[in-house]
């Protein structure tokens, strides 16, 4: 069976910068793949192009050029906020407000964001709401281990996935709203490859 719309995909890959060779961003395994339903909008759109077709045991390269990926870095999503925003219950969590820590974040209009911390002043802490994979091109190569028709449970859960933001997939980003209203969620520390975290195929 060969990976098309709604079909149930596992995939192993490693996902580095720079070169096939270079650093390793990401990694799924076969004993912790990559699980998603194909065309559920989960996905890059370009991730999804390159492993159309493929059958299970078939193996893959490619690159995502970062304008069809996360695209370029943007000034406008660095912004300094408020401290006193990263309260909770009274007081700043203080191992939270490290410099280079992700933080989950959400605006005034309910919006989830990612942001990196990139500086902490005494009053003031500058964040980066640009997805941590902005700018640069993006280097897969793996294999696939699993392909099958989806169920109406894994469809219906991914349809339900996709309406609602991020999902368990590969690195799900964010569109950062650089409202200054905004503020730590109470779960703090979504990571690489869970549910909002950075990196490869999701959007």
């Amino acid at each position: 069976m060969a990976i098309d719309r709604n079909k149930f995909v596992a995939l192993s890959y490693e996902l580095t910068s720079g070169s096939f060779s270079g650093e390793v961003k990401e990694r799924a395994t076969e004993e912790s793949p990559l699980s998603f339903v194909y065309g559920a909008g989960l996905m890059l759109p370009k991730f999804e192009e390159h492993i159309l077709g493929l059958k299970s045991g078939e193996s893959y390269e490619f690159c995502i050029k970062s304008d069809d990926a996360y695209g370029p870095v943007f000034e406008d999503r660095i912004v300094d906020l408020p401290k006193d925003i990263f309260k909770v219950d009274g007081t700043v969590d203080e191992s939270l407000l490290v410099v280079g820590n992700m933080v989950p974040m959400m605006d005034t209009s309910g919006n989830r964001l990612q942001g990196i911390v990139k500086n902490v002043a005494d009053d003031e802490v500058t964040m980066d709401f640009n997805h941590p994979m902005a700018g640069e091109d993006l280097y897969f190569k793996g294999a696939v281990l699993e392909v099958r028709q989806a169920t109406d449970e894994e469809l219906a859960q991914a349809a339900g996935v996709n309406s609602g933001g991020c999902g368990s997939g590969c690195g799900c980003g964010s569109e950062a709203n650089n409202s200054c209203g905004c503020g730590p969620e109470e779960t703090v520390g979504a990571s690489a490859g869970g549910s909002c975290g950075s990196g490869c195929g999701c959007h």
